[in-house]
């Protein structure tokens, strides 16, 4: 029984230094989506782009480092990068800011204009956007 015991505690014990010494998942993980702060009216794009046929690695990789660049950026409220399953390097892009300001200021950004200036050569006809309104603020 004592063997049993003192077996216990070392895999506990190793566990936890494990644990101590793992990256957190949880520190890793991007906020969480906070729908109470999308203001009814919010300014939202709905965007596709597709790739030229054998880019579809190239674009994909020209547009991956905008997920961490977009999200990171306060006046972003939401932002999902998607990939068709069916059809890889087809992209469609969700976003929502405040306003159509916030928005404009974010397609201002130097990153947004180096991503945009790249699409003539990796995307099949530029990008087709969706200006929307976010309806339905939630109730408290």
């Amino acid at each position: 029984m004592q063997s049993l015991v003192r077996n216990s505690l070392c895999v506990l014990l190793s566990a936890a230094s494990m644990a101590m010494t793992a990256p957190s998942a949880v520190a890793e993980e991007a906020p969480r989506v906070r729908y109470q702060e999308i203001p009814d009216g919010a300014y939202s794009v709905v965007a596709q782009v597709r790739a030229k046929p054998g880019k579809e690695d190239a674009l994909r990789a020209a547009t991956l480092p905008l997920i961490a660049l977009v999200r990171g950026d306060p006046k972003n409220l939401v932002y999902f990068l998607q990939e068709d399953r069916a059809r890889p390097g087809n992209f469609i892009f969700y976003e929502v800011f405040a306003s159509q300001a916030d928005f404009d200021a974010h397609n201002a950004m130097p990153y947004v204009k180096d991503w945009f200036a790249k699409l003539p050569e990796l995307a099949d006809g530029g990008v087709e956007v969706m200006r929307m309104a976010v309806l339905g603020k939630p109730q408290k």
